[in-house]
């Protein structure tokens, strides 16, 4: 008996370490894209998958055609030409470019790394990065300076470094971490029942424990 109660106990530590592994892999972040004038373009939706950071991106009053979009090192937009952005996202210290050799750069969104702005003058993408992150590490989008959403006046040609001759900088946005959902599993908070299986789970063990044996 004890020792049932005892894996019970267990099973329900299983449980919560399982349950910050799902949190951390649904964390997110967003950012609004501004112009140079500080007028508000876009926005964007960052997610942790598995698989690395996903990234949606909705713009609209840019001009149409193709316009390289990147994550940027540190997480300041200072207007007009954005540079205190820094250079693009590249812990492993790597080229640009995907179509490059020694590329691409961790902050390289999709591949090439551009996004398509329609005739209406709106666009849209989705890219995900499988280097970078939104937990913590060497290759984090959420270290101590930040980090940004840069959208580039023309094409990247995804292979001249350092920012395959995209031009200037048209847009930007510091990426912020949004406050983490809790899981859900049936519409149930799964923090709270893992902790209510816990706390009962310990309770119950630790009544058999100072029982004296038969």
């Amino acid at each position: 008996m004890r020792y049932g109660l005892l894996y019970a106990v267990m099973a329900a530590l299983a449980l919560v370490l399982w349950s910050g592994h799902a949190q951390a892999q649904g964390q997110q972040a967003t950012t609004e894209l501004k112009n140079a004038s500080g007028q508000v373009v876009g926005s964007a939706t960052l997610t942790q998958q598995a698989s690395g950071v996903q990234v949606r991106v909705q713009v609209s009053g840019l001009d149409a055609g193709q316009h390289g979009i990147h994550l940027h090192t540190v997480g300041k937009c200072e207007g007009p030409d954005f540079a205190s952005a820094g250079g693009h996202f590249n812990p492993l210290a790597k080229k640009h470019g995907h179509d490059n050799p020694e590329g691409p750069h961790a902050g390289d969104l999709g591949n090439p790394p551009n996004i398509t702005i329609s005739a209406d003058r709106t666009g849209a993408l989705t890219a995900t990065s499988s280097l970078v992150t939104l937990a913590e590490g060497v290759n984090s989008l959420l270290d101590a300076d930040g980090s940004a959403l840069v959208i580039h006046a023309g094409l990247d040609d995804n292979k001249t470094d350092p920012a395959g001759n995209s031009g200037a900088r048209v847009a930007c946005g510091v990426i912020v971490a949004m406050a983490a959902a809790l899981p859900r599993t049936g519409g149930t908070l799964v923090a709270w029942w893992v902790i209510g299986l816990l706390g009962g789970a310990v309770t119950l063990a630790g009544v058999a424990l100072r029982r004296p044996a038969a």
